[in-house]
């Protein structure tokens, strides 16, 4: 036996791991056509989350004892429409919703899905109407990101019934204790109960407004994984992967809305330069040094498609799909001194016209001193260091340190890097500000040529 390995699993124990391993595996792809059918069922989302939990505890149980049903999708849905008439008959409210429920289900429990524990015929005649389940996806994420929850509280709630993760894998995610957001998610469902928000796809007079707040929850998720604001790694690749899956569920369910291809396209086209941002050593690779060899030319082909398709359908690209138009002419240079800064200044000048951020116009900044030189754009930052613009993030500062380094003020750039440092969460990043302070140092120590020094 070699060393540092230890027996194959085999027999019962090696089963039921990977027994338990495809009740993951179907949670993750079905969790969300299953609570979405479940609160249509009920017309009560948040025991249609509950039920769906108990359905996926008793999986996790049954299915490595007895085997993975011919059905397991099925199956789950089954076992939450039995827990759902048990919460019915608990309140002892047998009303039209509970009438419905058992004449789909059977009050012997014989009709749509076998008993639990029957893996043989589990559920087979569960059918899955592909329209009805477009409709309860994309009203599950319409829900999950209502306005009348916190903006946390619909990142937990999206990632936990959009995207099947965990609690722990949510918090692991974000860096915050199981408990918190577990916590977030019982008050979500709380207040979506005591809200009355109804299990549907929003009227067209409404749904403009409430996309906003399902586009800027998966932009959320994506900016978290491609920049995290703390921990050690550079790139948060599951957060990142998850909302560039929610970004395209939702391409699919909405075809006619231009900015849900906007974003897609923004994030395709990010995140292939994801391969190129890390060295071998896993520390970060600055744009100017990255081999745009290893950028992901797949999900670039993915990205214009997206943009392509957002022009296509609107009337002018909104927000989400001039950035995108900014990360394609990132795409298409073949270096850094070969991008377009031109464009890009003229595209961070239209998004913040009808996007106004410090961001966008820190951003702005960074480019015009690419296009026409660090000079002419530290004021631009200066004015947003008066506006005390982003008084807690590292951004400022650090792009303010990057200008002067380049127009030779060493002095004012080290204390503008070392004050980004103090500010920066992400382990990744400071190492990187650290190093271009010690590059500023190493400069000072080195001997004047014209000093006569030898």
């Amino acid at each position: 036996m070699a060393r540092g390995h230890g027996p194959a699993l085999s027999g019962p124990v090696a089963e039921g791991r990977a027994d338990r391993e495809a009740v993951a595996a179907v949670w993750r792809i079905e969790s969300a056509r299953i609570v979405g059918a479940l609160a249509r069922y009920t017309g009560d989302f948040p025991l249609a989350e509950d039920v769906a939990q108990e359905a996926l505890a008793e999986a996790l149980v049954t299915w490595p004892r007895e085997g993975v049903p011919r059905n397991p999708a099925g199956w789950l849905l089954a076992v939450g429409r039995r827990r759902a008439i048990d919460a019915f008959r608990r309140r002892a409210t047998r009303d039209e919703r509970y009438a419905v429920l058992a004449r789909d289900l059977g009050e012997g429990g014989a009709a749509a899905g076998a008993a639990p524990g029957d893996p043989a015929g589990a559920a087979d005649d569960v059918l899955w109407d592909p329209d009805q389940i477009d409709d309860d996806v994309l009203a599950l994420m319409f829900v999950s990101c209502h306005p009348v929850l916190p903006r946390e509280a619909r990142v937990a709630l999206t990632l936990r019934v959009v995207g099947g993760l965990t609690s722990d894998e949510i918090a692991r995610g974000f860096l915050v204790p199981t408990a918190t957001v577990q916590a977030r998610i019982t008050r979500a469902k709380k207040a979506l109960g005591a809200a009355g928000v109804p299990f549907r796809v929003p009227a067209a007079d409404e749904r403009a407004e409430r996309l906003g707040s399902v586009l800027s929850v998966v932009y959320l998720i994506f900016t978290e994984g491609s920049s995290p604001t703390s921990g050690r790694d550079l790139i948060r690749f599951d957060l990142a992967g998850e909302a560039q899956r929610l970004a395209r569920v939702l391409s699919r369910l909405m075809p006619d809305e231009p900015e849900v291809h906007g974003l897609l396209a923004l994030l395709e086209l990010t995140a292939a330069r994801f391969p190129a941002r890390t060295g071998a050593d896993g520390e970060p690779v600055l744009l100017e040094h990255q081999d745009r060899r290893r950028w992901d030319r797949a999900a670039i082909r993915r990205g214009r498609a997206a943009l392509t398709r957002a022009e296509k359908v609107g009337r002018g690209l909104g927000a989400y799909g001039v950035q995108a138009a900014i990360a394609e002419c990132h795409a298409l240079a073949p270096s850094v001194d070969d991008t377009d800064w031109d464009r890009i200044v003229l595209l961070y000048e239209a998004l913040g016209t009808f996007a106004p951020s410090p961001v966008v116009d820190l951003n702005r900044a960074v480019a015009v001193s690419m296009a026409q030189g660090p000079a002419a754009a530290l004021p631009l930052v200066d004015a947003l260091v008066e506006r005390d613009a982003l008084p807690n993030s590292h951004l400022l500062p650090g792009v303010r340190g990057e200008l002067l380094t380049r127009l030779g003020r060493a002095d004012e750039a080290r204390a503008e890097l070392e004050r980004a440092v103090l500010l920066c969460g992400n382990a990744r990043e400071r190492s990187v500000l650290q190093r271009k302070i010690a590059a500023l140092t190493d400069a000072d120590d080195k001997p004047d040529p014209d000093s006569g020094a030898s």
